[in-house]
């Protein structure tokens, strides 16, 4: 039908983004807002897209061949985008829907002159703004014009660029349609793109305008650097305004000119502050309709302001909802257990259950509020003391807020803030049998829950686990496992002050610490060189693993010569640490034991970089290493003024940190033992729904919290909308990255090591790992993805536990998150590795290949020509 092929924008309205597309909708939805003028204008709709594209049958092959592309083949892409673009460039407009164009313009305006945008029905979503994929075309005259400007806009959806952010983003071609937006064309004495909230900072109190002479376009080409304004409760707290050369303005005969701004004007402010300040009222108005903050498009005209564009602004980190208007600050839980990826609602749930303290989600991350502990001065010191140690960026960024005085509430001593974080705990004698005792409580309490879930099933299956969740916080918080972990790390903090000051040497614990005793983390890495010593004399098993695909592969290895021995060392491997796999916090993520090929390219690297019997040397090698160590500093003590004294307090804190930092990765691997068996029980319940028709597929499940999931088996019922919403929202997640410090304002508040002792160009990062060395850099983002040669370093945005059978085979760590107690730091110093943790942005700043040098002792790392 004729009346669907175009639309007035007065007509369209933000439901309706299959029809007009994403900026159509978007400026419909505008053009209703009381105060807010948008330039008169019209919608050409997917309708006619269809039509014309089906006029095109071998544009139906060229896609097909398109979605079977990589996104880095930017050869195809760009041969198969332009026989498109031609394609449908060259299709006769049929006469119907010409007419109809043209009497929407003689309506506004036959011979006025217009702005011509694309609109696709993938572009300007909450989830994914598309900005600058497809195109838009300004001061187009005549209908004869127009007509040929919407099928170019029509050709924009097969861009290279458009094409391709598809093809990284799993859309789908056909599922794409293109609109365009035929709107009157403003000429502005001024405009630019007014953001609703910070999008450097994130916050959301804050507005940012970037404002410069003429066409908007200027500023978005990034021609001229613009004034930049930032508004904070209705008053501009700053501005800098730039030498504005150039200006874009229609031309005559249409299209548009870049023209030089005369030099006494070059130096002069585009707005006033008041004009400013009236802009932002307006984004307010319009992020209140939409309820997000804003990308806006704006046009001066005669003093008044028009909107010609608003989109959501994608990249901003969300806030956990609180439900006051309290200010709140905000702590990452991933940036402490080495996971900032996002969870899945199901691993969310289930992670604030068993949690000692209340969790917070934003993002698909988990927060924890510190806001009381940071206000009470008896607390502060402790959580910036625990920071400090942890992560030097995170005490950074909390000092960084409270030094502004204005957003940490004050409360006297004695208030509500808590006990003190990480403070001082009740002594422990140095007991080797404690370490035992707590093992095997742990032990025991996990075959119970092994034994008692067997026989639950539906609802009582969830009523079962909620107690078993209480289970698992009692043995989480017993005291005495509590002190065990401080005992360890307290000694750790002691000798390396103390030695630092008596000897001058840094970090000397590192050295101290190598193959302690009774670290289950540091002992899988060694577990799995055992494993290779069992494949090794076997070819025929070795040639087979380096063609694994299929995670069946077990079952296939006794057909093979020394086959049966192979499964059986890897059997054995998967059922102490099968449990364990990257980003285990998160219950969804898939388990070794899941997915048994992850370990292959690791068994393979062992059996290529050792020798048999390299677990038991290596662990030896380590244990006599810290042996000298330890007669070393007591020696050197010892011819110090006072050095009896030294030396005995030195060697006690010596035994006892060997006594019990190996006991600080034990907890997390209760954790997830616990968590493993939780999770093969509800995906049996998981696949009686799949069974009932309740669900499509058994991980459907993950997208459901807790008590959903509960619900679901309860009434077998699901509501399909919203686990595809939960997919849509958790694929949106995945390109956010999560903030160290996050305040209730939305402001991502960032760290800086503020040192002067490091080299130019030097990375810098936590010194975690004493000494010094030099390789190629491996940057592994993927560990399934190694393929690791002797003295590579690994360079990697996080490593939790599972990463440690990485660790044997590698000479240096560079990490992009971490602190000095976190798992990664321990097991770099059991295995004398070199690491430096917590530098910013490293993947991207080390290139893979690249030649480094990480400097442990000191804390950074050298790029090396």
């Amino acid at each position: 039908m004729i009346e669907q092929h175009v639309l007035h924008l007065q007509e369209v309205d933000e439901m309706q983004v299959a029809v007009v597309g994403g900026k159509g909708a978007h400026l419909g939805e505008l053009s209703r807002i009381q105060g807010i003028r948008v330039p008169a204008g019209f919608c050409v709709t997917t309708y006619a897209f269809r039509r014309i594209m089906a006029e095109a049958p071998s544009i139906d092959e060229r896609l097909d061949q398109l979605s079977r592309l990589n996104p880095d083949d930017r050869e195809m892409i760009r041969t198969l985008s332009a026989e498109i673009r031609r394609t449908i460039e060259g299709i006769a407009m049929p006469d119907d829907l010409a007419a109809a164009i043209t009497r929407a313009l003689a309506q506004l305006g036959e011979h006025a002159a217009y702005a011509v945008r694309s609109s696709a029905t993938a572009e300007d979503l909450p989830t994914a703004s598309f900005a600058g994929q497809q195109d838009t075309y300004l001061n187009v005259v005549g209908p004869a014009a127009i007509l040929k400007h919407v099928a170019r806009c029509w050709a924009s959806l097969f861009t290279e660029r458009a094409v391709t952010y598809r093809l990284r983003n799993g859309f789908d071609h056909r599922k794409v349609h293109m609109a365009v937006v035929v709107q009157q064309l403003v000429f502005p004495q001024a405009a630019g793109i007014l953001f609703t909230a910070d999008p450097v900072t994130g916050n959301r109190k804050v507005a940012t305008v970037d404002a410069g002479f003429g066409l908007g376009e200027a500023l978005v080409s990034g021609l001229v650097n613009p004034d930049v304004y930032k508004v904070r409760d209705g008053e501009v707290v700053t501005r800098a305004v730039a030498a504005k050369e150039r200006a874009i303005h229609a031309s005559p005969g249409g299209g548009t000119q870049v023209l030089p701004i005369d030099p006494q004007r070059q130096g002069q402010p585009a707005l006033t502050d008041a004009q400013v300040v009236r802009l932002v009222q307006l984004g307010r108005r319009i992020e209140a309709h939409f309820g997000r903050p804003q990308d806006i498009e704006w046009c001066l005209v005669d003093d008044g302001f028009q909107i010609v564009q608003s989109r959501p602004i994608t990249t901003l980190f969300p806030i956990p909802e609180t439900g006051d208007q309290e200010n709140h600050v905000y702590l990452s839980v991933g940036h402490q257990q080495m996971m900032t990826d996002p969870m899945k609602p199901l691993g969310i749930s289930v992670w604030q259950l068993t949690a000692m303290a209340p969790m917070h989600e934003a993002g698909g991350r988990l927060f924890v509020d510190v806001t009381r502990h940071l206000a009470s001065p008896a607390s502060r010191a402790g959580l910036l003391d625990m920071a400090g140690r942890s992560d030097p960026l995170i005490r950074d960024a909390l000092e960084t807020l409270l030094d502004r005085g204005d957003f940490v509430p004050s409360l006297p001593d004695g208030g509500p803030g808590g006990p003190p974080v990480g403070g001082a705990s009740a002594p422990i004698e140095t007991d080797p049998a404690i370490v035992t005792e707590l093992i095997e409580r742990s032990q025991a309490s996990i075959a119970a829950l092994r034994r008692d879930i067997r026989t639950k099933t539906g609802p009582a299956l969830f009523d079962f686990l909620l107690e078993a969740f209480q289970e698992h916080k009692r043995v989480l918080s017993d005291p005495l496992s509590t002190q065990a972990i401080m005992a360890g790390m307290e000694a750790t903090w002691w000798l390396n002050d103390k030695l630092r000051e008596w000897l001058g040497e840094k970090n000397a614990a590192d050295t101290l610490t190598l193959s302690a005793p009774d670290n289950v983390t540091s002992e899988m890495g060694l577990a799995l060189l055992d494993v290779a010593d069992v494949i090794r004399p076997h070819p025929e098993v070795v040639a087979f693993l380096q063609d694994v695909e299929d995670e069946g592969f077990l079952d296939e290895l006794p057909k093979l010569a020394g086959g049966t021995e192979a499964r059986d060392a890897i059997e054995a491997y998967l059922d102490r640490y099968g449990m364990r796999c990257v980003g285990e916090i998160d219950i969804t993520r898939p388990r070794w034991r899941e997915r048994p090929t992850t370990l292959v390219p690791l068994i393979l690297d062992n059996i290529k970089l050792f020798e048999p019997g390299a677990a038991e040397r290596r662990f030896e090698q380590g244990r006599q290493e810290a042996q000298r160590k330890e007669q070393d500093v007591l020696a050197r003590l010892r011819a110090l003024p006072d050095g009896e004294q030294k030396a005995d307090e030195t060697k006690r804190m010596i035994d006892r940190v060997r006594t019990f930092i190996g006991y600080r990765e034990y907890p997390k691997y209760s954790i997830i033992s616990r968590y493993f068996v939780c999770k093969q029980a509800l995906l049996e319940e998981a696949e009686r729904l799949v069974q009932a028709d309740v669900l499509p597929e058994k991980e459907d499940i993950f997208y459901l919290t807790f008590q959903e999931l509960h619900d679901v088996v309860r009434t077998n019922q699901v509501d399909e909308r919203l686990i595809q919403q939960r997919k849509d929202a958790f694929r949106s997640y995945q390109a956010l990255t999560p903030p160290r410090v996050l305040t209730s304002d939305g402001e991502a508040v960032a760290g800086a090591y503020r040192r002067d002792d490091v080299p130019a160009g030097a990375l810098i990062g936590l010194p975690v790992s004493a000494g010094t060395i030099e390789g190629r850099a491996r940057v592994i983002l993927d560990m399934a993805e190694a393929d690791l040669e002797a003295g590579d370093i690994l360079v990697t945005a996080y490593t939790d536990p599972s990463w440690s059978p990485l660790f044997v085979a590698i000479a240096g760590l560079v990490t992009e998150v971490g602190g000095l107690m976190t798992h990664g730091a321990v097991i770099a110093r059991e295995y004398g590795l070199p690491a430096v943790v917590g530098v910013e942005q490293a993947t991207r700043l080390i290139r893979d290949g690249q030649l480094i040098r990480v400097h442990g002792t000191d804390g950074y790392v050298e790029l090396l020509p």
